[in-house]
């Protein structure tokens, strides 16, 4: 429907983007709604499209787990369509949008085709077309050069990751029976050998992987997401990601079913590596989009951590407390969605006011955009996983699968999976001080920039959709209770046990995972008590003034504070490039300008620093240097004479017909 509005108004340019997003978040909260029913429900619905090759029909299926990720996805489109009325119109001014409208809504239907694929032949066109929908998108501005680069980055690594997965169908299909033997059904009924389901999993694990920016597979998200336009990198970071978490899920839980537990292992030890090192990669970014796009890497590795201890729990059978970190997964995997979708459209809409990505280049930004400010504190406040937000509960939710490790049989896992808490435990306090960092920067203290632009507020469009997005974090928040009783059916599908939700008289007030006496968090009143405390200041400052006397705040004995005094970005993460600068590839420099007078006193002290991502250099420049190196000696045969061309053709059918 979009798609026919660009073609009828594309001349009526504000028409066209209001009727465009509209029609997209009506359809967006429509996809949401059936997914609420289809997991409250428990049904499942099939239906065969006559499409496709010939003789090779397309299937789709509706049940708990599609459902699941069909609301996730549409949930976060619903309200980033809401967003991109008004953004798209302060962006877009004087660009041509018609590219950008096609393929916004063509990349978010891919995304739920791939939801509901029923076999390997329709997911992986759905795949692929995802992939490249989102290509163009981050082309959206081709004229510069660091979006070809980055968009040719995340295709080259979207086509591994699609071969990969298209190999594990391959050697999945072998083992079924009937000329059907590409479609999911036939796959479940299937009985794979443990060294063929290995391959099998291996391949889709990696390939997924790729997608989900799982290191050491995660290059192209720091090079995508900045580049593209920031409702586009809301989706792409809050749900496009989570359609690799559905295909890890989809293909270990409901199609292999059966796993050693060294297959958690490995996915427990790269969410682990991938958690810890997103938070710190992160920690070191002064671009606002470049260091959402490293927590993205963070929060897939938390993400992966609770599917991995859920597999290694259901290895063991150990179904109660496989549900356990299996529902903490999918619960990050929604938190995830709504609050790294939020700050992505809060970075959108600073970017547009202040025309500036860098964060040492803000400040002050609290006085002009108070609610983008506010709206920004509770995605900031979400992701550094504190109460009442979401992400402590997904959070604390993977602690208590930790906590019980001890029930594992293996001398080796005991040793892992604390050494595991304790790393998670290091990535929120990370989390924690790098969201500090970010918020103090951009919206506290006066403007850093060298230019004065004229910051407004952000339109009323972007504020409902990150209003929307900011209550939904809230009542995941304090309501875990209700939503986890709703999700409680994938972990019975999947798993074939539920977690306990409620216990005593408390009823849905109180979360109480397996054992209500282990441990129990109860949202609300939390809440209550935030409130409570806010409430009780706020009387004391305002209503009994004389209680409480306001003076300046000591300025270190200067007259007067100025901007080039404030801690900037670089400045405040100096003391963990100090700790694990190792890390990483850094080269920091410090030089003074040419003196004038007094040699204590020079003119002009000037400061470099370049840190870069050690992954590129072990893993990937070498590969890349081979393969020029390859295509300089094989352009070499390219002589431009036809006689010679003749010579190789007539060596090669002499050589096939020898060998034949």
């Amino acid at each position: 429907m979009p798609i026919l509005f660009v073609m009828v108004i594309e001349n009526n340019r504000r028409l066209l983007i209001y009727m465009s997003f509209a029609v997209s978040a009506l359809a967006s909260l429509i996809n949401a709604l059936a997914g609420i029913l289809t997991v409250a429900s428990g049904k499942t619905e099939q239906v065969i499209l006559p499409f496709g090759l010939p003789a090779l029909p397309f299937h789709l299926r509706l049940d708990q787990l599609s459902g699941f990720f069909l609301f996730v996805v549409g949930l976060l489109s619903f309200f980033v369509s809401i967003y991109s009325i008004g953004y798209v119109n302060r962006l877009a001014a004087g660009k041509p949008i018609k590219r950008l409208i096609v393929f916004y809504n063509i990349f978010i239907a891919a995304m739920f085709m791939v939801c509901l694929a029923d076999d390997a032949l329709f997911f992986l066109v759905a795949w692929e077309v995802m992939a490249a929908a989102s290509y163009f998108l981050v082309m959206f501005e081709d004229g510069r050069s660091e979006n070809r680069r980055a968009a040719y980055i995340y295709m080259v690594m979207a086509h591994i990751g699609a071969v990969l997965i298209l190999l594990s169908f391959g050697v999945m299909a072998g083992f079924t029976t009937g000329f059907e033997g590409y479609t999911f059904d036939a796959m479940r009924e299937a009985r794979f050998p443990l060294k063929w389901a290995t391959v099998a999993f291996l391949l889709s694990f990696f390939g997924f992987a790729a997608k989900a920016g799982v290191i050491p597979f995660h290059v192209w998200l720091p090079e995508a997401h900045p580049v593209a336009p920031s409702n586009v990198s809301a989706l792409m970071s809050g749900v496009m990601l989570k359609t690799a978490i559905y295909g890890i899920i989809r293909i270990t839980f409901d199609i292999i079913k059966v796993f050693p537990w060294w297959w958690g292992t490995m996915v427990l030890v790269l969410g682990l590596v991938s958690a810890v090192m997103g938070v710190l990669y992160a920690l070191m970014q002064h671009d606002l989009k470049k260091l959402l796009a490293y927590h993205s890497v963070e929060n897939i590795g938390i993400i992966l951590i609770g599917i991995g201890l859920s597999m290694i729990f259901t290895s063991f059978n150990l179904p109660t407390m496989a549900a356990l970190a299996l529902i903490a997964g999918l619960y990050h995997t929604m938190n995830h969605a709504m609050f790294k979708g939020l700050l992505f459209m809060g970075a959108g809409a600073v970017i547009n006011a202040t025309h500036e990505r860098n964060m040492d280049e803000m400040g002050g930004l609290i006085h002009h955009m108070p609610w983008t400010s506010a709206f920004f504190l509770v995605g900031c406040i979400s992701i550094s996983a504190l109460p009442p937000f979401n992400g402590f509960v997904s959070e604390w939710l993977t602690f208590q699968a930790f906590l019980l490790s001890p029930s594992l049989p293996i001398p080796l896992m005991k040793l892992l999976i604390p050494l595991g808490a304790a790393l998670l435990a290091l990535t929120g306090a990370l989390a924690a001080a790098c969201f500090v960092k970010v918020f103090g920067v951009i919206f506290l203290g006066n403007w850093r920039g060298h230019n004065h632009p004229v910051v407004t507020e952000a339109g009323w469009s972007m504020r409902v959709g990150m209003m929307l997005t900011a209550l939904t974090c809230l009542c995941l928040g304090i309501l875990p209770t209700i939503i986890i009783g709703w999700m409680d059916v994938l972990s019975e599908r999947l798993i074939q046990a539920q977690l306990i939700t409620t216990s005593g008289v408390y009823g849905w007030m109180w979360l109480t995972p397996v054992d209500p006496e282990r441990a129990s968090y109860s949202g609300p009143l939390v809440l209550i008590g935030i409130v409570t405390v806010c409430a009780i200041t706020y009387l004391l400052l305002h209503v009994k003034p004389g209680k409480i006397s306001r003076v300046a705040v000591w300025d270190c004995g200067f007259q007067r504070l100025t901007p080039k005094m404030q801690y900037n970005s670089v400045s405040f993460s100096m003391p963990f490039r100090r700790i694990f600068g190792f890390l990483f590839d850094i080269k920091e420099q410090i030089w003074l300008s040419p003196q004038q007078g007094h040699p204590a006193f020079p003119v002009k002290s000037n400061y470099y620093l370049r840190v870069r991502d050690r992954f590129w250099g072990w893993m990937y420049k070498p590969v890349i240097d081979y393969v020029v190196l390859f295509s300089r000696k094989a352009g070499m045969l390219q002589h431009g004479r036809i006689h010679v061309y003749l010579i190789y053709s007539f060596v090669t059918i002499s050589v096939l017909l020898a060998l034949l």
